[in-house]
């Protein structure tokens, strides 16, 4: 069991690039793992091959072939849906949990996405007991975690993640921290977050944040995209490290690097590689 090292698809968006090409980059470069991101039907860039994302309306076993080619492995989905909205989330949910146990994908990441504009919380929250509960139980029978992610309204403390957290009692349910997100959000110390959150700990989003970014939004935002290559932020990556070696005794746990850019993902892997 150790820390292992993965990429968020999201490092090909700003190349044009399709799927298959940013799988080969990302062997190329050296990582392990990969994170695409998923949706459903048909859509004009993908589809041409200008960009990464897949639709689950595709074999998912053509993404194993494709991984298993290159010798890199799925650490999740990147399969964000508004948790707030069962009419879009549930079955998004449900679809993703199963296209990923196809194509071996053990995590599938999400969060309480942006809220209804009419609704209450209390009503946002019924509502994502409602989803958590339907997606919960076909990740159960399927063996897939549910990551949920620190990004909106309801997660950007920790009180609040922890409250989506227990609003359903399964263990298939676990929390994807984001690094960069975390920090932006403002409002705690990011590691001792990260340190509350460690034991339920399934995937981890390793984003970077810019001094400039940090200055200019920290605390005005929820979170963001992509950060910058990782070692060139205000992330103290050796402390995240020794928060999480603990249970990567137990478990993998692989770090998802968020950059936009090839060469950004090239000098994040060199600086976590380092360090781990």
């Amino acid at each position: 069991m150790a820390i292992k090292l993965g990429v968020n698809m999201e490092f090909v968006r700003h190349h044009d690039k399709p799927f298959a090409w940013g799988v080969a980059k990302a062997a190329e470069i050296g990582y392990e793992y990969i994170e695409p991101m998923v949706h459903i039907g048909r859509e004009l860039l993908s589809e041409a091959g200008y960009f990464h994302s897949v639709s689950m309306f595709d074999d998912p076993l053509w993404v194993r072939n494709l991984c298993a080619q290159h010798n890199i492995k799925l650490s999740g989905l990147s399969s964000h849906t508004p948790l707030c909205k069962p009419e879009i989330s549930v079955e998004y949910l449900k679809m993703a949990i199963r296209w990923a146990a196809d194509a071996g994908a053990p995590v599938v990441n999400t969060d309480e996405g942006p809220k209804p504009t009419w609704t209450t919380k209390e009503m946002d929250f019924l509502l994502m007991t409602y989803t958590l509960t339907e997606a919960s139980m076909v990740a159960e029978r399927h063996g897939i975690k549910i990551g949920l992610e620190p990004h909106q309204q309801y997660s950007k403390t920790p009180a609040g993640l922890d409250a989506i957290y227990n609003l359903v009692d399964s263990p298939a349910i676990g929390i994807n921290y984001d690094t960069g997100n975390s920090y932006l959000a403002g409002g705690s110390d990011p590691y001792e977050w990260l340190e509350n959150v460690r034991d339920r700990l399934v995937h981890l989003h390793a984003k970077d944040i810019s001094l400039q970014q940090g200055e200019a939004e920290r605390g005005k935002v929820t979170g963001t995209p992509v950060g910058c290559a990782c070692g060139e932020g205000v992330v103290d990556w050796q402390r995240v490290i020794d928060i999480v070696r603990p249970v990567a005794q137990e478990r993998d746990i692989i770090f998802s690097v968020e950059c936009g850019t090839v060469p950004e993902a090239i000098r994040s892997f060199e600086h976590l590689s380092r360090l781990i």
